[in-house]
């Protein structure tokens, strides 16, 4: 998805392109997705992964005479029958086993789609200008966490709001996620910080511990 969803294309037009990718096992699929394949207009296309031998030695067994593996593989063909049901295009990829080697081949079948996909709607699927942009965001969030946490540690473990220490640090447009760091850092004991509840969440202190 990262590699597919652009705004525009390599000529500069706006196409806001990219593909949605969901993806489960066995039961937890028949439960989550099916419904939606199966009722909702039909603008997808689904990849089945199935593996011919499910265990390296022996599968456990939950019937009598029926493994997981089994239960599994059930899954799989009731899936199948309910896609073509309802004319849902998909595939069926087989694998004899799962190893290194097989997931291996996966990634890069998947990855060379991802690329050939690129080249039908003219996009470089390299350009990862949003996931640069979120880490740029992660980093100032770290750099605010540790500006918080050293305004709290040189108070002589006074008490402040967010807001106090978004004013404190030089940061007063920050107040939303200040808050969001110290109630992170008042659970976790590996940051020191103590918080006394409010009625009102965002008047929450907070102090060195």
């Amino acid at each position: 998805m990262e590699s597919l969803g652009k705004e525009k294309d390599l000529d500069g037009k706006t196409i806001n392109q990219g593909i949605a990718v969901f993806g489960n096992k066995g039961s937890t699929y028949q439960h989550s997705y099916v419904k939606q394949l199966r009722e909702v207009i039909l603008n997808l296309f689904v990849t089945l992964i199935e593996i011919h031998r499910d265990h390296p030695t022996r599968s456990m067994m939950v019937d009598l005479g029926v493994t997981s593996g089994d239960y599994l593989q059930g899954f799989l063909l009731g899936k199948r029958h309910n896609l073509h049901e309802k004319n849902c295009e998909y595939i069926t990829l087989s694998l004899q086993y799962v190893s290194e080697h097989t997931v291996g081949l996966l990634i890069a079948l998947f990855e060379r789609a991802a690329d050939f996909y690129a080249t039908l709607i003219k996009i470089n699927a390299h350009h990862l200008l949003s996931v640069g942009t979120g880490k740029k965001v992660a980093a100032a969030g770290i750099s605010l966490q540790t500006r918080a946490l050293n305004f709290l540690a040189s108070t002589s473990r006074q008490t402040f709001n967010a807001s106090q220490i978004a004013s404190g640090i030089g940061a007063p447009d920050e107040v939303e996620i200040l808050f969001k760091v110290c109630e992170y850092a008042a659970v976790n004991p590996d940051h020191g910080i103590r918080k006394t509840a409010a009625k009102v969440p965002f008047e929450a202190t907070y102090q060195t511990a």
